[in-house]
């Protein structure tokens, strides 16, 4: 659901403040409130499946992780929670503010697609368009119904899907070295 009726309201950080603790996922993109619920199961257990299969160091061998829904504030109408993120040490040491959020795009953002239309959307417009702005290298769009994993990496300062990979294919980035892993057993 999107929350804004009148365009010269915009939503930021600060108004988060004020909201019950229900559950609910709020995010704030451009200034526009997106209120999500609990997702499938499903959603979780493919979350969990790539958590662990992400490498601890990239390809210039620096060390990180993947992490599940961290808090990221780029600017006061700017605060998302991506479904994983995996951002190296170096960048997490250098953009976490005194609440915890990442303040800077980590190297990867992955979402996993809703069951609602409207998230579909936002994750491949909305969301694509903010994680473009902000200078993610590759952002995957994974569909849990579809079994399929968009690949965008970043190319002339935007990010642009390069791929959509099947049950059959390998995913593989440019961000880890010897990174594979069958998109199937992402599902299985």
């Amino acid at each position: 659901m999107v929350a804004n009726a009148d365009p010269k309201n915009r939503w930021t950080t600060a108004d988060l403040e004020f909201f019950p603790n229900t559950g609910d996922r709020y995010e704030i993109i451009d200034g526009d409130l997106y209120v999500t619920r609990a997702p499938h199961w499903k959603h979780q257990r493919v979350l969990t499946r790539l958590c662990r299969s992400l490498p601890t160091q990239d390809v210039d061998n620096r060390t990180g992780e993947a992490l599940q829904t961290p808090g990221l504030i780029f600017a006061g109408e700017q605060n998302v929670i991506p479904d994983l993120i995996w951002i190296s040490d170096e960048r997490a040491a250098s953009c976490v503010d005194e609440a915890g959020h990442f303040t800077a795009a980590p190297e990867l953002i992955v979402e996993v697609a809703s069951q609602s239309s409207q998230d579909i959307t936002r994750d491949r417009q909305v969301k694509l368009k903010l994680y473009s702005r902000v200078g993610v290298r590759e952002y995957w769009i994974v569909d849990w119904q579809q079994q399929t994993v968009e690949i965008y990496r970043r190319s002339q300062a935007r990010l642009e899907l390069v791929f959509t990979l099947f049950a059959e294919d390998e995913l593989t980035s440019p961000l880890f070295a010897e990174f594979t892993l069958k998109v199937a057993e992402i599902f299985s």
